[in-house]
């Protein structure tokens, strides 16, 4: 179960977006964000070794981002390019926070998730589940998916990750950048599985979408 240490981390998560987030093909705001953290839930790495965030903010405009995040205690080799940056954490020392569509290990747990392998935890609380996180899967049974393989981008503002699903060949893990409220109905169409959750947006209302699709790889 997820432990939520009560301590520091500078710089902290929104000051890596702020900067992280203007450099992403999927950003729409003009300039410098100003950027709320707006919802989000947890995940539990079964090795113990990898922090796994999914995380809501929302720009000064109104626009809600979803940002999967990795923390680690060593660089992941490989993924320069996915650094959203590092951090020194008050009890656990430095951390190398990354995108999470390139880590094997958000990757995982995530499709783990869709196929009720793994339950969806609080943010910002120890040892709790999160039942308003939202999961359907509906694939090949045998699929055993374990890491990510290439990330391009994929339309409308999300991220393509593809994995290697065992016997059941390779599949597209889609991950929605720029949230749209109630997306649900045509995001999930003809999907294997996805996940969805909630945030609060600037007015003080709650929303809701997709944040993850599973779908077959294109033939060919």
């Amino acid at each position: 179960m997820s432990l939520i240490h009560r301590t520091t981390l500078t710089p902290t998560k929104l000051e890596l977006l702020t900067e992280w987030l203007p450099r992403q093909p999927w950003y729409a705001g003009a300039g410098r964000p100003e950027l709320s953290k707006a919802g989000g839930f947890r995940l539990d790495d079964p090795l113990g070794a990898v922090g796994v965030e999914f995380m809501v903010v929302t720009d000064q405009d109104g626009a809600a981002y979803h940002v999967p995040m990795a923390y680690r205690d060593a660089p992941l080799s490989g993924a320069e390019d996915a650094l959203i940056g590092t951090a020194q954490h008050g009890v656990l020392g430095r951390r190398w926070i990354y995108d999470g569509a390139h880590d094997p290990v958000v990757v995982t747990q995530l499709v783990a998730l869709m196929r009720g392998e793994a339950e969806a935890q609080a943010q910002s609380v120890s040892d709790t589940p999160d039942p308003t996180v939202g999961r359907h899967y509906a694939g090949p049974v045998d699929a055993a998916v374990s890491g990510a393989g290439s990330v391009t981008g994929g339309p409308e503002a999300t991220t393509d990750v593809s994995v290697d699903a065992g016997p059941a060949g390779r599949l597209v893990l889609r991950v929605a950048r720029a949230l749209r409220p109630d997306s649900a109905g045509s995001a999930t169409e003809e999907a294997l599985g996805h996940v969805a959750a909630g945030w609060r947006q600037p007015d003080g209302s709650n929303a809701r979408a997709v944040f993850a699709i599973l779908r077959k790889a294109a033939a060919g």
